[in-house]
């Protein structure tokens, strides 16, 4: 078994489609980034890359590279996730918390986890998706920005 830990974090702006775990939020902000600055993506992309010991998101698609211009996190993890299989492994669970005053997410929780099951080539069950403030401290108390932390296992295919 392999385990991998992954963190992001992005400020938040007007004019931008919010996207978390792949799932479009109605939500008047969104997030800033080179990409579609899925929070939730990274965190779990990063946590599989260093389970695998592959880098990080930044070194496989660096924000100095007009290629990765506004691309779909889906699309990052779906590469992410051809590297990992090449190697032989398989995700095998995910535990991953979304860190944001606003927005609450109970609603979609089981969209998220389903659409990452679907990415990742898992069961929905080996998927945990849940939420915390930041009791209104720092940035992200105050409404600037929204992070992710996410924990992730790998195993060898079977």
């Amino acid at each position: 078994m392999y385990v991998g830990i992954g963190y992001d974090i992005h400020r938040f702006v007007k004019d931008r489609k919010l996207i978390l775990g792949g799932v479009c939020f109605d939500y008047p902000l969104g997030l800033s980034g080179h990409s579609d600055a899925d929070v939730v993506l990274h965190a779990i992309g990063d946590a599989i890359l260093g389970a695998a010991s592959l880098g990080d998101i930044g070194e496989l698609f660096p924000d100095t590279d007009d290629k990765w211009k506004d691309i779909s996190s889906q699309i990052l993890l779906d590469k992410i996730m051809e590297l990992v299989w090449e190697k032989g492994l398989c995700v095998n669970n995910v535990d991953v918390v979304f860190i944001a005053q606003e927005p609450k997410i109970s609603k979609q929780k089981k969209k998220m986890e389903r659409r990452i099951s679907e990415l990742l080539k898992v069961e929905p069950e080996r998927i945990n998706v849940k939420a915390t403030t930041t009791e209104g401290l720092d940035s992200i108390g105050r409404l600037e920005a929204a992070a992710a932390q996410a924990v992730v296992t790998l195993t060898h295919n079977s």
